[in-house]
């Protein structure tokens, strides 16, 4: 008797998909509902989109009897008759329903786009990089403000995430054909999984040099001992990953022998911070994350920059200065690629922040260990070999363009500022 009152049960109620369209204006999606409401409905998904003024609603509702299903209809049509709003109507199968349910528990994926203006063109790149994958598109919402026409220059900001569904066919061809596509357009392309650590990071930690200020003190420190050009040679072959970084930080260093202690307040005062840093790590501070600097550079301009931020750690290599000269050597241990990763792994401890939780930036081969253990590792307008290795990189935009990485819009940092 069960089976059969199931049975039944299952005959008299209709699954309908109703779309709405045209121009936004208030009181559509109430109109709708409140039919709804009249004949008993179940709301089984609801989703509203807004694109210049140009209203979409789809509303997915399981209709009780099915006979009912044509008086609904006509009701919704002629409360939006009056709204000159269009209405369609397609009845779904329960077959086609529990499939899609079924999907739900597939992997979830966002894929972020960033450029300074987005075409056709790299929409219809990355689409076709993620379906050749078979991952499915759910949604695709635009993150960065509006900008008026005659403002889209070479500096404006355009940022379009994907959320994608299901198990790519070959990660690894995935991440290849979406670094291609970053270097063929001349965009940053992101992937990342859509988890629940992805708006839930707590951490953010960067290098220095390179990155939050637009240059490498140590080789702005060997300009002002005549040693320029040897020193940014050996800078550049480290930040490749070609030589060792504490063998390279020794070399340095020891061109630097003799140098008057009174130099480095001439050199900071020149350090400018790197496009975007300011508002990042403002908005960081306004949303609760802890920040900190992991740099092999120098704690005396890592403090500075620290004061001038609001940063809450800093750890750097120490100058040893003896009567007014740097003596080419640092006190205590090196900070090194390890040693970033090590002291990444000793503040999200001292803060009870799970390593899934960091985000680490950086742009130089020594940052990457701590960019392989952070749940979010950023390169930062790096060398191609950190760029190739690291899981993110961003090299179009400014530092702001990681709180597009980490789920945010303008929208949601607009009152912030």
């Amino acid at each position: 008797m069960w089976h059969l009152s199931l049975a039944m049960g299952l005959a008299v109620r209709e699954i309908l998909l109703i779309n709405v369209s045209g121009e936004d204006k208030p009181g559509v999606t109430r109109a709708v509902s409140e039919v709804l409401v009249e004949h008993g409905s179940d709301i089984l998904d609801i989703g509203q989109a807004v694109i210049h003024d140009s209203l979409n609603l789809g509303i997915l509702a399981k209709i009780p009897k099915d006979q009912e299903a044509k008086q609904v209809q006509k009701e919704i049509l002629y409360s939006l008759h009056a709204m000159d709003m269009k209405v369609r109507f397609q009845s779904i199968s329960e077959e086609s329903y529990e499939h899609w349910v079924g999907q739900q528990g597939k992997p979830r994926h966002i894929v972020t786009l960033l450029a300074h203006r987005v075409t056709a063109q790299h929409i219809a790149r990355v689409t076709t990089a993620t379906v050749e994958q078979g991952l499915n598109i759910d949604k695709i919402t635009r993150l960065s403000g509006r900008v008026p026409i005659e403002r889209i220059e070479d500096n404006s900001k355009a940022c379009v995430e994907f959320s994608l569904r299901g198990v790519p066919t070959d990660m690894s061809a995935l991440r290849t054909s979406l670094l291609e596509l970053s270097a063929e357009m001349d965009v940053d392309v992101a992937y990342q999984e859509d988890n629940i650590y992805r708006r839930n990071r707590r951490l953010v930690v960067f290098d220095m040099d390179s990155t939050l200020i637009d240059a490498e003190v140590i080789d702005e420190l060997a300009k002002e001992a005549g040693v320029g050009e040897q020193v940014s040679a050996i800078t550049e072959a480290a930040m490749r990953g070609e030589l060792d970084f504490k063998e390279s930080f020794t070399q340095r260093m020891a061109l630097l022998k003799g140098l008057d202690e009174s130099v480095l307040e001439h050199v900071a005062a020149r350090l400018q911070l790197t496009e975007g840093a300011e508002s990042l790590i403002s908005t960081l501070k306004q949303l609760g994350y802890k920040t900190a600097i992991l740099s092999g550079g120098f704690d005396y301009f890592g403090r500075r920059i620290q004061q001038q931020l609001g940063i809450d750690y800093v750890y750097a290599n120490q100058l040893e200065i003896v009567d007014g000269k740097v003596t080419g050597n640092v006190s205590g241990e090196v900070v090194d690629g390890q040693r970033k990763a090590q002291l990444l792994r000793e503040i999200a401890a001292g803060e009870n922040i799970d390593l899934e939780q960091v985000i680490a930036v950086g742009d130089g081969a020594n940052d990457l260990p701590m960019l392989s253990i952070a749940g979010l590792g950023i390169a930062f307008r790096a060398k191609p070999l950190v760029k190739a290795t690291a899981k993110q990189s961003i090299s179009k935009l400014g530092l702001d363009g990681i709180l597009y990485l980490m789920g945010f819009s303008d929208r949601d940092t607009l009152h912030l500022k």
